[in-house]
């Protein structure tokens, strides 16, 4: 009863164990490492930051409305004198001649009365007249008080010609997002990249494993029938110790195996987003390698893309530089209401007003400023169409060289597979002769080993195969 108990808990643990380690495909992992990846995120956040300045930019065309508010409090107060002296001077004259003309008119009146009886109203005006070059010109005082001001206003400013700054901008800040995109897909194609090798490499550390759990097998099975063979005498102890060194080699190599497969297991975890202790598993299995394609285009790849839109960002910005010296015509509308400042009890200021203003500014000579800034501007552009020229025959080298690899590794592939199986019918036959005793134990030893090492170099060579069409992809934009 009592072992019937730890066997069921024991199979329980198993697979329970079996349970919760999760199988992945490759899909599954690069969705994974597409959601958790901090490149990816940070691209993302770099094509909305083009994104929102392309629309900054856009807003240029429409007019920009402001809201201005002041205020003022000061306790600045006083009385202000106007002296007039000098205004009673400058008239002095005309009450020299305004003196006179009362001397006649006192002699109009005293010669002729009967002419002042007659035209009484006109005498009394010029007599009045007469009287004011007696007049003295007092002093004027003003007091005023500061105390709180205000003034609070709405102005409009609208750009009607800028030397096409803003359209420049506006094709700029569009070849920034385009930019922005491309370089998306390119963090994209990286991280998928990245998340193939690491998964292809935990296959093929599965794949190793496998390999070196059958040697060891085979090499236990052979013990075994060794050891026997040495009981009943028809071995020699050197047989037995031929073995044993073997198969010590063989249980070297699992856990050699074992660690890799639990360090790439760890990598993928690292990749994908997962903590590293996750207990994870891979399939058996590569993924399937599509058929080459021979192309020499590269029209596909992100960075072929993003050379283009830093030619048309470069031509962009000389035509900004090329705006600077053409003329700008703005307008300018503003309405304000303004109120305080005390004059004489009286408020001097309360009340509403509007103004507009045609605003042209015309740049005429700076000494070659803005005609060095254009030149500046076109060897840029022209900077940016050779680095386009140079890497994208680069990337030309680039995709001849991934064909070639990816080539090549299928024919390894190929004639691993066939090694593999001329190894395996190999020690099939050695074994037939050993048992016959038409064969020593060192060439039936001599032929597992060849079966074990053309084995791992097939898991290698498929290992090489599946990399191989992951970078040919790459190159060529399809991945």
């Amino acid at each position: 009863m009592t072992r019937r108990i730890i066997y069921t808990f024991v199979a329980t643990t198993i697979a329970f164990s079996s349970y919760a380690q999760e199988l992945l495909s490759i899909d599954q992992c690069r969705k994974l490492a597409l959601q958790n990846n901090k490149q990816i995120q940070q691209a993302h956040q770099q094509t909305a930051n083009a994104e929102y300045t392309a629309k900054s930019y856009k807003a240029l065309y429409f007019p920009n409305f402001k809201l201005r508010a002041a205020g003022l409090y000061s306790t600045a107060q006083g009385n202000y004198q106007f002296d007039l002296g000098a205004l009673e001077t400058a008239i002095g004259g005309l009450g020299q001649t305004i003196g006179g003309l009362g001397q006649i008119i006192g002699g109009l009146v005293q010669n002729h009365p009967e002419m002042v009886a007659q035209n009484p109203e006109i005498i009394s005006k010029l007599q009045q007249i007469s009287q004011l070059g007696q007049v003295e010109m007092p002093g004027i005082g003003l007091d005023y008080e500061v105390g709180p001001m205000f003034m609070a206003g709405v102005t409009l400013e609208q750009p009607i010609f800028m030397g096409g700054k803003i359209k420049a901008a506006n094709e700029m800040a569009k070849a920034g997002v385009e930019m922005a995109q491309k370089n998306d897909e390119l963090v994209r194609s990286n991280v998928i990249a990245e998340v193939d090798n690491a998964y292809a490499l935990a296959v093929k550390a599965n794949e190793m494993l496998k390999v070196a759990k059958s040697y060891n097998e085979i090499l236990n099975e052979l013990m075994q029938n060794v050891e026997s063979a040495y009981r009943n005498g028809l071995k020699q102890k050197n047989d037995v110790m031929k073995v044993s060194v073997k198969l010590s080699e063989s249980e070297l190599n699992i856990r050699k195996a074992e660690n890799a497969q639990r360090l790439s297991q760890m990598n993928l975890c690292h990749i994908i987003g997962r903590p590293l202790d996750s207990k994870i598993e891979v399939s058996s299995e590569y993924p399937e390698v599509g058929a080459s394609v021979e192309s020499d285009d590269i029209s596909s790849r992100p960075e072929y893309g993003i050379l283009n839109q830093r030619i048309v960002m470069a031509e962009k910005q000389a035509n900004i530089e090329r705006s600077s010296a053409m003329p700008e015509i703005g307008i300018l509308a503003a309405g304000s209401y303004l109120n305080g400042f005390e004059l004489n009890g009286s408020k001097l200021f309360d009340d509403f007003s509007g103004s507009v203003m045609l605003n042209i500014s015309v740049p005429l000579f700076h000494f070659g400023e803005n005609s060095n800034k254009i030149k500046a501007a076109r060897a840029k552009v022209e900077m940016a169409r050779y680095e386009r020229e140079n890497l994208n025959e680069q990337m030309q080298l680039q995709l001849t060289q991934a064909a070639n690899n990816l080539d090549e590794a299928r024919l390894e592939a190929s004639l691993s597979d066939k090694n593999l199986e001329q190894a395996a019918e190999n020690m099939r036959l050695s074994f037939k002769q050993y048992k016959a005793e038409m064969e020593t134990l060192s060439d039936y030893l001599e032929a597992q080993t060849l079966w074990q090492q053309a084995n791992a170099a097939r898991v290698e060579a498929h290992f090489k195969l599946y990399l191989a069409d992951v970078e040919y992809k790459k190159a060529a934009g399809k991945l």
